[in-house]
């Protein structure tokens, strides 16, 4: 059997889908209100928001439905979504390693536990249902969390009433969305694809697109 047709099928369902422009991608983090209007507030994140311990962004926006319920799920009521520039992006997927720890990969927990850890997770559309690929999920601390909040923050909003109108469409069996946004897949380098254990194809889309990191 071709060993590179094997390495193609691994991974074959992860990849990081998310909107995005010249100026940097999005995520989305859900909080309780008070840490939702400080950001709103300040721009970035401030009083109620830890810095202390690790936080989870999120680039697919109907995975952060399901995870919150549609901003209904307690201390999830507000969905913010955020800007962060590319390359503060490309920092933070440089650094990941994933939530579990590999032997085959590190000769010890003490190399594994760095300060971001990401996780591969059924993504979703927005009605909730499972699609055919998986959602990342990056989780920060350390100093990568405090440079997200004091320097990578490019900006953010609450989209909070765009998730209960999806809510309110859904349970009623209806159609008439609001504007979502347009996730495509993000190009990252062969190194990190390969340390995320995304698809070879990677290189493909590199090709076509040029590297986002």
């Amino acid at each position: 059997m071709d060993s590179s047709g094997s390495r193609n099928m691994v991974g074959a369902d992860r990849q990081i889908f998310a909107a995005y422009d010249s100026e940097g991608i999005y995520v989305y983090q859900a909080f309780k209100p008070s840490i939702a209007d400080e950001a709103i507030r300040l721009g970035t994140f401030g009083g109620g928001f830890s810095l202390d311990r690790m936080t989870w962004i999120k680039p697919s926006f109907g995975w952060m439905l399901y995870r919150s319920s549609y901003a209904s799920a307690h201390r999830q009521e507000r969905i913010l979504r955020i800007k962060i520039g590319h390359q503060g992006f490309g920092e933070i997927l440089s650094k990941a390693v994933s939530t579990s720890f590999n032997p085959l990969l590190f000769e010890s927990e003490v190399e594994w536990a760095r300060e971001v850890r990401y996780q591969w997770d059924p993504d979703r559309d927005v009605y909730l249902r499972k699609l055919d690929r998986r959602a990342i999920q990056l989780g920060i601390r350390g100093s990568v969390v405090r440079a997200y909040a004091t320097s990578w923050i490019v900006g953010l909003e609450d989209v909070t009433p765009v998730a209960h109108k999806i809510k309110h469409v859904v349970e009623q069996g209806g159609s008439d969305l609001p504007p979502l946004p347009i996730e495509r897949a993000y190009a990252v380098s062969s190194q990190i694809a390969e340390a995320l254990g995304m698809v070879s194809y990677s290189s493909q889309l590199q090709t076509d697109c040029g590297e986002n990191v």
